[in-house]
């Protein structure tokens, strides 16, 4: 009940790329009767909200992670097919260390590469002539970091979200203590 009547009041509000953006409650007392909830299932509402957000915030991560390894490597392939291209035609050699296995490295002398075979994952390889490949990567990169920004801003609006949310649960937590004291007050005063 608490999720189905506090969503319907939120349903107004903004959300970025599936992330829905925390109300700020500025009057508690309009906010749970508006609702219809009471101060404790308000404030189960919230906390399972703020979980949402941190299980959100914790895939944000693993994928920022992914994107600030992914980057690097890419650069480093655009520099080895410049590289290629660099010694093509010359008639100079390139000798080039490459990982075989994890830790294993072999050494390669490479003489006039016309082409290149790119990983791609799923344990496929494809065969790039070197424009190909460059065009190829220099597009990974840019969608990478357009990626990575987009994710950024991502975090930076959860981020926000998680902190609304937490002093909404504190207003909300607060606002029903102090209720509890009045009432105590007027009880002890009556009696």
């Amino acid at each position: 009940m608490a999720s189905t009547s506090a969503s319907a009041i939120e349903g107004t509000v903004t959300e970025r790329r599936g992330i829905p953006a925390a109300a700020f409650v500025e009057d508690v007392q309009t906010y749970l009767s508006q609702s219809g909830l009471d101060a404790n299932s308000a404030l189960a509402f919230f906390q399972e909200r703020l979980q949402q957000y941190r299980v959100v915030e914790m895939k944000l991560l693993a994928q920022q992670r992914d994107l600030q390894a992914k980057i690097p490597d890419i650069e480093k392939c655009l520099d080895v097919v410049a590289a290629l291209q660099a010694k093509k035609g010359t008639g100079e050699a390139l000798l080039a260390d490459f990982e075989v296995s994890e830790g294993i490295y072999s050494r390669a002398r490479i003489e006039d590469a016309d082409s290149v075979c790119l990983w791609l994952g799923a344990n496929v390889m494809l065969d790039y002539s070197c424009e190909e490949a460059t065009a190829l990567l220099q597009k990974n990169l840019e969608n990478a970091k357009a990626s990575l920004e987009v994710l950024v801003a991502d975090l930076q609006f959860l981020r926000d979200q998680v902190t609304i949310t937490q002093v909404t649960i504190a207003r909300v937590y607060n606002w029903d203590v102090h209720q509890r004291r009045t009432r105590q007050a007027i009880v002890t005063t009556e009696s």
